[in-house]
C-alpha cells in the first residue's frame, strides 16, 4: 500500500505522543549533529553537506516513508561508494549518480519490489557491512593520530603503508583528544542516557582544544569556514556520457540505500511491534535522494542507530523523524558557524565508534564458525569490499551464493533406483510404506524414485542414475510424486532420456506428478507427446497399466 505512515498516524493522534515525540526528535537531531558532520569529511566532501542531507533526506524519509519511527540521514554504509565516486567524478557525478539511485528507488518501490530484498543472503549483507567498518576506520586512522601525511593514497594497502611511514609524526595532542572523546563515547551511556554521548563528547572535545589552545587540527582549519545557511538548488550538467559511466555506481547506491533502509525498517518493527510498508519506503528513500543532492546533499538510507535512538526516548510516528531534521535545521541556522571549531580527532573517535558497531564482529565470527559456504559468502564479500570495490564485492557475493546454494540444493534431491533387493521387502518386516509401495513392481520394470527439485543443478546426477541400468527392462516408471518443481534444465534432461528410450522400445511413464511439476511438463513438447491421461498416472495405476506379466495393453498414444 503506497500511502505513507505519516498519514495513517495522525488519524488518533494525541497531546502525549506529540510530546514524546517532540522529545525523541530533539535528542535524535543533536545524536545525528555529528554523525552528518563525520560521514561527510569521511566520505571526501565539505562537513555541511552531511548536515544538508541530514535535514532535507531526513525530513521527507519522515514525512512520505512507510515506517512510523524510520530516521533516515547520511549513514557510514555510503562513505566507501560515495568516496570513490568524488574521487573518479567529482561533485557533479555524485549528485547525478544520488538522483539516479532516487529515481531506482522510486522505480522498485512503485513496482513493488519491496519484498525482494529479503532475498539478499545474509552472509553477503554481513560481509560488506563489516568491510564497509574495515574501511571506515582505515581512513581515520590519520586524524587519529595527527599523522603528518600529505596525501593519504585512496588503496587499503596504501593507507597503511603510508600510515606506517608516518608513525613518528604522531602527534600527541591529538591523541590525547582522539583518547578522550572515546573514553567519554564508551563511559557517558553509565551517566545519562538521555543526554547523547556523541554529542557530550564533541562537546568536550572542543572545549579541550579551545580552552588549552591545543595545535590540533579542526573542521574550520581543514575546510574553511561552516557555511550556516541552507543552499539554493543548483542542477548539474547532465551528459549521456555520465549517465553511463554512473549507472555502476548508482545501482550500487540504490541497493545499500534500500537494503540498510528496510533493515532498518524491520528492526524498528520488532522493537515497537508495527509493520512498515516497504514499498513506500522505498519510494521516500527514492525521493529524498533525489531531492537532498539538488541542495549538495549526499546520499541518504534510514539509519539503524539514529531509529533506535528514537524507539527508546519515545518516538512512535513519523513526526519525531521531521522534529529531528528541524532541530538539525535549527542548530545548523543558529550555531552552524562554531562547527568549524570541532576537532577532527573527536570526529574520528566518533566514526571509530561507529565502525566498530557497524562491523558487528560477533556475528561475523559467529558465521564463519558456522556453514562453510556461508562462511565463504561472508569472508568473499569482505575481503572484496576492503580491497577491491563496493560493487563488485557485492556481486560476486551474490553469485557465490546463489551457486553454493544452487549446489546445496542438487544435494538435496536425490535419484535411487528401486534395486530387486526391495522388490522382494515385505512390509511386515518393518520396512517403511516406499519400500512396501514398490515391492509389488515386476522384474522387468525399472522403478526411479526421484526426491527433490529437479533443476539444472540435479539434472546431471538424473542423467548419471539412469545411465548405470544394466539391462534394458520393458518398461521404466518415474516416480516423481516428491519433486515440487521441474526448470527448464531438468525437463530438457527428462525430454532427453524419454525419447531415448522410446527409440529402444522401452515404454516411460511418469507418476504422481505435483501440480507444478504436471503444469510444466503439460505445457512443453514432452507433454503433448503423452496421451490426455498420461500424466495424471498414480503409481499404482502405472503397475496396473502394464500388467502382471510381460504382456502391456494397447496404447492409445504415443509413448
Amino acid at each position: 500500500m503506497l500511502v505513507p505512515k505519516l498519514l495513517t498516524t495522525l488519524k488518533s493522534y494525541s497531546g502525549k505522543q506529540f510530546r514524546d515525540d517532540l522529545q525523541a526528535g530533539v535528542i535524535v537531531g543533536i545524536v545525528a549533529l555529528p554523525l552528518a558532520i563525520a560521514f561527510a569529511i569521511a566520505s571526501g566532501v565539505s562537513p555541511e553537506r552531511g548536515l544538508y542531507t541530514a535535514i532535507i533526506a531526513g525530513f521527507l524519509i519522515s514525512l512520505l516513508g512507510g515506517s512510523r519511527v524510520q530516521i533516515g540521514g547520511p549513514t557510514g554504509a555510503f562513505v566507501v561508494i560515495v568516496a570513490g565516486i568524488v574521487q573518479r567524478y567529482g561533485l557533479d557525478g555524485l549528485t547525478v549518480a544520488t538522483i539516479m539511485a532516487g529515481i531506482a528507488l522510486i522505480g522498485l518501490g512503485l513496482a513493488k519490489l519491496g519484498g525482494v530484498i529479503k532475498f539478499i543472503p545474509f552472509p553477503v549483507i554481513s560481509g560488506f557491512t563489516a568491510g564497509i567498518a574495515v574501511v571506515i576506520f582505515s581512513t581515520q586512522v590519520k586524524d587519529l593520530l595527527g599523522l603528518q601525511v600529505d596525501q593519504v593514497p585512496p588503496e587499503f594497502f596504501g593507507k597503511w603503508v603510508e600510515y606506517l611511514r608516518h608513525l613518528g609524526t604522531t602527534d600527541p595532542a591529538t591523541v590525547a583528544i582522539a583518547g578522550g572523546t572515546l573514553a567519554i563515547l564508551i563511559w557517558w551511556p553509565r551517566i545519562s542516557l538521555r543526554i547523547p554521548a556523541p554529542f557530550v563528547a564533541l562537546l568536550a572535545g572542543t572545549v579541550a582544544v579551545q580552552l588549552l589552545d591545543l595545535p590540533v587540527e579542526t573542521i574550520g582549519s581543514r575546510f574553511g569556514p561552516i557555511d550556516a545557511s541552507l543552499p539554493s538548488p543548483v542542477f548539474p550538467r547532465v551528459t549521456e556520457a555520465m549517465i553511463v559511466s554512473l549507472a555502476g555506481p548508482a545501482l550500487t547506491i540504490a541497493l545499500l540505500a534500500a537494503i540498510e533502509s528496510l533493515l532498518s525498517a524491520v528492526v524498528a518493527d520488532g522493537m515497537i511491534g508495527s509493520r512498515h510498508r516497504s514499498n513506500m519506503e522505498l519510494v521516500a528513500q527514492g525521493a529524498a535522494n533525489i531531492v537532498a543532492p539538488l541542495f549538495g546533499g549526499m546520499p541518504a538510507t534510514g539509519a539503524i542507530a539514529r531509529t533506535a535512538t528514537n524507539v527508546k526516548n519515545g518516538g512512535r510516528t513519523p513526526v519525531a523523524g521531521i522534529v529531528h531534521a528541524l532541530t538539525l535545521l535549527t542548530i545548523t541556522l543558529f550555531f552552524g558557524r562554531w562547527a568549524a571549531l570541532i576537532p577532527l580527532a573527536s570526529l574520528a573517535a566518533i566514526l571509530t565508534v561507529v565502525a566498530y558497531h557497524m562491523s558487528e564482529w560477533r556475528t561475523v565470527r559467529a558465521e564463519i564458525r558456522g556453514e562453510r559456504s556461508d562462511a565463504a559468502v561472508l569472508l568473499t564479500t569482505l575481503v572484496l569490499t576492503v580491497f577491491v570495490d563496493l560493487t563488485v564485492a557485492i556481486a560476486v557475493g551474490m553469485v557465490l551464493a546463489a551457486f553454493l546454494f544452487m549446489k546445496r540444493m542438487a544435494e538435496t534431491t536425490s535419484v535411487a533406483a528401486i534395486s530387486e533387493s526391495l522388490r522382494e521387502a515385505k512390509q511386515e518386516q518393518g520396512e517403511d510404506a516406499a519400500v512396501a509401495r514398490h515391492a509389488r513392481v515386476p522384474r522387468d520394470v525399472e522403478v526411479y524414485d526421484i526426491n527433490g527439485p529437479f533443476f539444472f543443478g540435479a539434472a546431471e546426477k538424473f542423467r548419471d542414475a539412469l545411465s548405470q541400468v544394466s539391462r534394458r527392462p520393458r518398461a521404466l516408471i518415474l516416480d516423481m510424486e516428491k519433486v515440487p518443481v521441474i526448470d527448464s534444465t531438468g525437463l530438457r534432461a527428462l525430454t532427453a532420456v524419454v525419447h531415448q528410450c522410446r527409440r529402444d522400445g522401452v515404454r516411460v511413464l511418469l507418476t504422481d506428478l505435483a501440480p507444478a511439476t504436471r503444469a510444466r511438463i503439460a505445457d512443453s513438447e514432452l507433454g503433448r507427446s503423452f496421451g490426455p491421461s498420461e500424466l495424471d498416472l498414480t503409481f499404482d495405476a502405472a503397475l496396473f497399466s502394464l500388467g502382471p506379466t510381460g504382456e502391456m495393453p494397447a496404447k492409445t498414444s504415443a509413448g
